[in-house]
C-alpha cells in the first residue's frame, strides 16, 4: 500500500477490509468529510460503487440490494444530516433483519461541541437500532491503530449477517486534509505488513453458527406436529429467505398444508406443484372460522410459525382466536408474535430445523400427505385432491382456498387487486417483485394466488413504511439479471420519486405499475371514512400529481391505463406490461383506479370469498 497521508491510509485500511469480508458493492452519496472514503471505493478494484446523490435514496437502495441478497451493502456519507437521512433505512433493516453498514463521516473530536459548522453529534445516532457500533479513533499511522480498525470493520461485518442480522453503524472521525495530499512524515515506512496492508482473507475472520435443537428437544417438538390438525405458517423471510425444499419436506412429512404469505419465498415457485401452499387466507378467513362455530372445520392442533409476523391481519387475528399450540420459531431469540398467541418461543435456524424435523416424522411413518397430495396441471393452477366426504385438514384448507380464488376472480367490476391478478401471469420466469407497503403488499396477499413462476418477492415490512420504495426496489434490482418489476402506490411513488434518478445513474431498468387512486387509499379501510370532510381533507389528502411529466423528468416512457371509465383494463394493462417487458429502458405504467369504488368491491369480493370457503368446507 502506497498512502500519501493518514486519512488516505485509514480509508485504504477499511475498505480493503470490506472486501477481504466479501463485499462487492458500496453506495456513496457526494460530500466533503467523506472524501477519504469516497476516493478509497472509487479506487478499489473489486468494489462497485454505486452514486447517490440523496442520502435518503442511497439508505434504502443499499436495503434493497442487501435484502435480496442477504448481504451488507455500505454506505458512506458525509457529516451533518446526511447521517440523519439513514435513519428510517437503519429503523427498517433493523426491524426488518436486514444486513446494513453505515459509514458516516464525522469531524474530529476537537470540533464536536464547538458550534463548527456542520457538526452535529452523530455518536450512537441511531440508538438501539443498531447491532454494534463504533466510534472509530482518529487515524493514524501506526501498526496497533491499523490492526484495531481492520479487526472492528471485521467485526462489523461479522454482526450485520450474523444469526441476527441487520444494521451496524461505524462514525468515522477525519481532520483535514482530506484528498490524497502528500503529508510528509504522516505514513511511516516500516509499518508492520500485516497492518498496513491486511492479512490473506478478512484481518479476523469470524465462523458463524446457528441455533439448533438438540435430540430431546427436537423429538419433542416433532411429537407435538404429530396432530392431525397442524398448520405451518410462513410469514416474511429474513434474507436470504426460507427454503422451500425444507418447508416442503416438513410438509409432507407431517402431511399439514403450509400458508404463505408473499414475502415468505412460499408461495411463489416450482415447489407449489408438490406442496399444498395456501395463499387466499386473506380474503375468507374471520371469526367464523375459529372457535366452536365452524364444526366442519375445527380449529388446529398445533401451528408451527416461521418468519417475521405475517402481513395478513385476518390470518393474525384467527390463529389469536384458535386454542393451538403455536411454535413460532426464531433463530436470534426474538419475539415477533404481536397477538401474543404463541405458546413457545424455539430458537433454531429455521431451514435446518425444518429439514431436522421432517426426517424425524419421516422416520415415524407419517412420511407423505395424509389423505392423499396435491399437483398441479400445467397452466400452474393446483388440482384439488382428497377425500369426497371431507378429506384431511389439509384438504379442508386447499378446498376452501380454491373457492376463495374462484369467487375473488369473479369481480364484477374493476379495482386494485385485479392488478395484482393480471400482473402474476405476465411476470417473467425468473423475476424480481418489489411489492410497496399500504394497499399494493395486501392485494398481493389476498389475490395473489400461488403458482410455479419462479418469484423473488421482496418487501419493507420491518416498520412498514412507505418512504424509500421506489429505491429499495431499485437496489434489489441493481443485485440480478432478474427482470425487475416495482408494484407501488401513490403516494408511495411520490414520496420517493427523487429515487427514480438511480434508473440512469445506477444503469437498472424496471417496469413501475404505480396504482394511482389520488391520495391514502387504504384510510377507506378504517372508520374514519364515515367522517367527512375530514376525511378527505386531512387523510385521503387527494394530490392530483402528473405522473407523466414525473417519468418525462427522469427518462422514463409512460403508459396511462384509466380504471375509472376504461372496459378493457386488464387487457390494456397486461399489454402494456408485455411492451414493457419486450423494450430496452423502464417503463411507468399508471393505473388510475377510483379508491373508494374499489374498496367496495374489495368488501364485496371478501364476503363472497367467506361464504365459497365455508360452503368448500362445508362439502356443498
Amino acid at each position: 500500500m502506497t498512502a500519501l497521508n493518514r486519512n488516505t491510509l485509514w480509508a485504504t485500511a477499511i475498505v480493503d477490509e470490506l472486501a477481504s469480508a466479501g463485499v462487492s458493492a458500496a453506495v456513496v452519496s457526494p460530500g466533503s468529510r467523506s472524501t477519504p472514503l469516497t476516493m478509497a471505493l472509487a479506487r478499489h478494484e473489486d468494489v462497485h460503487v454505486f452514486s447517490q446523490l440523496d442520502e435518503r435514496s442511497a439508505a434504502f437502495f443499499a436495503l434493497g440490494r442487501a435484502r435480496r441478497t442477504g448481504e451488507v451493502t455500505p454506505l458512506v456519507c458525509t457529516s451533518g444530516t446526511a447521517a440523519a437521512n439513514y435513519h428510517p433505512a437503519v429503523m427498517e433493516a433493523d426491524r426488518g433483519r436486514v444486513p446494513l453498514l453505515a459509514l458516516t463521516a464525522d469531524r474530529p473530536p476537537e470540533l464536536r461541541d464547538s458550534g463548527a459548522n456542520q457538526t452535529a453529534d452523530q455518536e450512537k445516532l441511531y440508538g438501539d437500532a443498531v447491532r454494534y457500533y463504533k466510534d472509530l479513533p482518529e487515524p493514524a499511522g501506526a501498526d496497533r491503530a491499523l490492526a484495531s480498525v481492520r479487526t472492528t470493520v471485521a467485526r462489523a461485518i461479522a454482526a450485520a449477517e450474523g444469526t441476527d442480522p441487520g444494521p451496524v453503524h461505524l462514525n468515522v472521525p477525519f481532520a483535514k486534509p482530506l484528498e490524497p495530499t502528500p503529508v510528509s512524515g504522516d505514513v511511516p515506512g516500516d509499518l508492520d505488513p500485516a497492518a498496513e496492508d491486511g492479512r490473506d482473507g478478512p484481518y479476523v475472520a469470524t465462523t458463524g453458527g446457528s441455533a439448533r435443537l438438540d435430540d430431546r428437544d427436537l423429538r419433542a417438538l416433532a411429537g407435538a406436529l404429530a396432530a392431525d390438525r397442524g398448520l405451518i405458517v410462513a410469514g416474511p423471510a429474513d434474507p436470504p429467505g426460507h427454503d422451500a425444499e425444507a418447508v416442503t419436506a416438513l410438509s409432507h412429512a407431517t402431511g399439514h398444508p403450509i400458508i404463505a404469505d408473499p414475502l415468505s419465498g412460499l408461495r411463489f415457485g416450482g415447489h407449489t406443484r408438490v406442496a399444498p401452499v395456501i395463499g387466499g387466507y386473506d380474503a375468507y378467513l374471520s371469526a367464523e372460522f375459529a372457535g366452536d362455530s365452524t364444526p366442519a372445520w375445527p380449529d388446529p392442533e398445533v401451528v408451527l410459525r416461521l418468519g417475521a409476523s405475517p402481513t395478513s391481519k385476518s390470518l393474525r387475528k384467527y390463529l389469536a382466536a384458535t386454542d393451538a399450540d403455536q411454535y413460532v420459531v426464531d433463530p436470534a431469540g426474538r419475539w415477533r408474535e404481536a397477538e401474543f398467541a404463541a405458546t413457545d418461543l424455539v430458537v433454531a435456524e429455521p431451514n435446518r430445523l425444518c429439514g431436522d424435523l421432517s426426517r424425524l416424522a419421516g422416520a415415524s411413518g407419517r412420511g407423505g400427505l395424509a389423505g392423499g397430495s396435491s399437483t398441479l396441471d400445467g397452466s400452474g393452477d393446483r388440482g384439488g385432491t382428497g377425500d369426497p366426504d371431507g378429506g384431511t385438514f389439509a384438504d379442508q384448507w386447499q378446498r376452501a382456498d380454491e373457492a376463495a380464488f374462484s369467487a375473488l376472480s369473479a369481480a364484477d367490476a374493476f379495482h386494485e387487486g385485479r392488478v395484482v391478478e393480471t400482473l402474476l401471469p405476465e411476470l417473467p420466469d425468473p423475476a424480481t417483485l418489489f411489492v410497496s407497503n399500504s394497499m399494493p403488499v395486501r392485494d398481493l396477499d389476498r389475490f395473489g394466488r400461488p403458482g410455479t413462476t419462479s418469484l423473488t418477492v421482496c418487501g419493507n415490512r420491518g416498520v412498514s413504511g412507505i418512504d424509500g420504495i421506489v429505491s429499495s426496489a431499485l437496489g434489489a434490482g441493481s443485485a440480478t439479471a432478474d427482470d425487475l418489476t416495482l408494484l407501488v402506490g401513490d403516494l408511495a411513488l411520490y414520496h420517493d420519486s427523487n429515487g427514480l434518478l438511480a434508473l440512469d445513474r445506477c444503469d437498472v431498468d424496471a417496469t413501475i405499475v404505480a396504482v394511482n387512486n389520488d391520495g391514502g387509499g387504504i384510510f377507506h379501510e378504517l372508520p374514519i371514512e364515515e367522517y367527512d370532510p375530514e376525511f378527505t381533507e386531512w387523510f385521503k389528502t387527494p394530490h392530483g400529481i402528473d405522473f407523466e411529466t414525473l417519468a418525462e423528468q427522469y427518462g422514463l416512457r409512460h403508459v396511462s391505463v384509466d380504471a375509472r371509465h376504461g372496459a378493457r383494463v386488464s387487457e390494456d394493462l397486461a399489454a402494456a406490461y408485455r411492451e414493457s417487458l419486450a423494450r430496452d429502458g423502464s417503463t411507468l405504467i399508471e393505473v388510475r383506479v377510483d379508491a373508494e369504488s374499489s374498496h367496495r368491491v374489495r368488501e364485496r369480493l371478501g364476503e363472497k370469498a367467506t361464504a365459497a370457503a365455508l360452503s368448500a368446507i362445508d362439502g356443498e
